[in-house]
């Protein structure tokens, strides 16, 4: 039996078998540490609220007009990147030309209000310790969102 093996080797898988290869674990990781780092930067956030003066906050209420419609836009980012794989996995590429390039059109878009949204506020990153948060948590959504559609467009 052992000579039959060795006399007739067959094909050996290259990368991933399927959709749970290395890079599954990779990409698992990957979500795992930024949503760590995002717990830890909501922690500081309220834990800071909690303990700080009254006054800490830099803004009474939340503005709703430019942030709400941009998670809007992100959501449906999600939903035309999921049509663009639903096109790559039933190899429809105008499907997933299409879902992708939308994808990346809205990723681009939500960057730009991110952006805007910056640039009107009344406060730099170091103006307060909420500032400073907001800023650092923000701009790490933002980098991560422009890491993505970098990788997305490459």
């Amino acid at each position: 039996m052992t000579e039959i093996a060795c006399a007739q080797p067959g094909p050996l898988p290259v990368g991933p078998t399927g959709r749970s290869g290395l890079g599954s674990w990779g990409v698992g990781t990957l979500i795992a540490s930024e949503a760590a780092l995002f717990a830890y930067l909501l922690f500081s956030y309220f834990y800071l609220g909690a303990t700080a003066p009254s006054g800490w906050l830099l803004e009474p209420a939340p503005k709703l007009m430019p942030a709400f419609p941009n998670t809007l836009l992100l959501l449906a980012s999600s939903g035309a990147a999921w049509i663009g794989e639903q096109g790559v996995m039933h190899e429809k590429r105008g499907q997933a030309a299409a879902g992708l390039g939308l994808a990346l059109l809205m990723g681009a878009g939500f960057a730009a209000v991110q952006i805007h949204e910056w640039s009107a506020k009344t406060y730099g990153p170091g103006a307060s310790s909420y500032a400073s948060l907001y800023f650092v948590t923000t701009g790490f959504h933002l980098a991560h969102v422009i890491v993505g559609l970098s990788f997305w467009a490459y």
